[in-house]
């Protein structure tokens, strides 16, 4: 009898689409198939509307919260005819959901995307809200997908690295060392600034490539400003969200200057801010000789990882698929394997990284 199939959802801070994937882990890793489901365009007006406070929250939390769940429960059923695979054949999904508020200094997280409508709608056992409990046990709920980078990715034989670069940017350090801890936190903003920047001012909705980045000029003084933030100087664990990086701050930001610049030398400045915070994270860290392996989709942005790899010499720099995984699909796995680790009694979280009290099962179970 085959392994048991698990599928994996996950919908980023970037509001990008739905990435869902089918993999086995025993008696080894492998990525049946994979598929990415772009959200319908009002329910991307609805999350954006969300992410701030507004008037009559519970009422259009509720709504998107049905309708993300037949989103996700669309992207599944779309996997699964893409991987020729029956509903029988999967034993879980594992569902992140979408990100609405995350406040670690309140110690609450809020992910929408109800896991009831994902199992009605599939067939399929679903594994969600994977976040809360480290938070009940005092950690920050986040980063989570240190444990599965430490799962597939660590060698014995070499230090790594692995930096996802999502809407957020947050990394794991993998020691060659086995007697050494996991260590992993969020860096800072990743694409989300870019993202912003280029959607505000040219009406696109991510910087292909960072083209546009690699047209202007740092502003020294701006990237000094943003670097200030006490957040980029805290000691891990830590954990941000859009509630810190946003439109709004960059804005901000730009009050305290001497003088107006142009936009393109922002956009260069926004790419500084993530190459140049993801880099200092690393360093801070005294590697001897570490690989550092990008993924997310802050990876296909040229120009940021020519910046991250010049402001690390010494270091190698390349993606994850140097490590048979796609880029795209490193988070989406990990929920994956996060619903496996919940059915099979395991703990997901590392306390090394979220600051829980101990190690803890993750996620709530709906069956079907």
């Amino acid at each position: 009898m085959p392994a048991p199939v698990y599928i994996g959802l996950m919908s980023g801070t970037s509001l990008d689409g739905i990435d869902a994937v089918a993999v086995r882990f025993d008696p080894q890793f492998q990525l049946i198939g994979c598929h990415s489901e772009q959200l319908p365009e009002f329910l991307n007006q609805q999350i954006r509307s969300l992410l701030a406070p507004g008037d009559n929250e519970i009422d259009r939390l509720g709504i998107l919260d049905l309708e993300l769940g037949k989103a996700f429960a669309t992207a599944t059923n779309n996997l699964l005819a893409t991987c020729h695979l029956d509903k029988s054949d999967v034993h879980a999904i594992g569902s992140h959901g979408q990100t609405i508020r995350h406040r670690p200094e309140h110690n609450f997280t809020l992910q929408s995307g109800d896991p009831n409508t994902i199992t009605e709608h599939t067939g399929i056992m679903t594994v969600a809200d994977f976040r809360r409990r480290d938070m009940a046990a005092g950690g920050q709920g986040a980063p989570l997908v240190p444990a599965f980078h430490n799962a597939l990715f660590r060698s014995s034989k070499t230090n790594r690295v692995i930096v996802n670069i999502g809407g957020m940017a947050n990394l794991t350090i993998l020691p060659a060392d086995p007697q050494a801890d996991v260590l992993g936190y969020d860096t800072g903003p990743g694409n989300v600034l870019l993202d912003s920047w280029i959607k505000e001012h040219q009406q696109l909705n991510y910087d292909k490539n960072g083209d546009w980045a690699a047209q202007g000029t740092i502003i020294p003084q701006l990237l000094e400003q943003m670097l200030s933030l006490p957040f980029f100087h805290e000691a891990p664990p830590k954990s941000t969200g859009r509630e810190q990086f946003n439109l709004l701050w960059i804005q901000r930001m730009l009050t305290l200057l001497d003088q107006a610049p142009n936009n393109t030398d922002i956009q260069t400045t926004l790419a500084e801010l993530t190459a140049t915070s993801i880099a200092l994270a690393i360093k801070s860290h005294n590697l001897d000789k570490a690989e550092v392996y990008l993924c997310g989709g802050g990876s296909h942005n040229q120009y940021l990882l020519q910046r991250i790899q010049a402001l690390l010499p010494g270091f190698t720099v390349g993606t994850t698929t140097e490590l048979d995984l796609h880029p795209d699909w490193v988070e989406a796995v990990a929920f994956a394997w996060l619903a496996k680790q919940t059915l099979d009694n395991m703990p997901g979280n590392m306390p090394a990284v979220t600051g829980a009290s101990g190690y803890r099962i993750l996620g709530s179970v709906y069956p079907v």
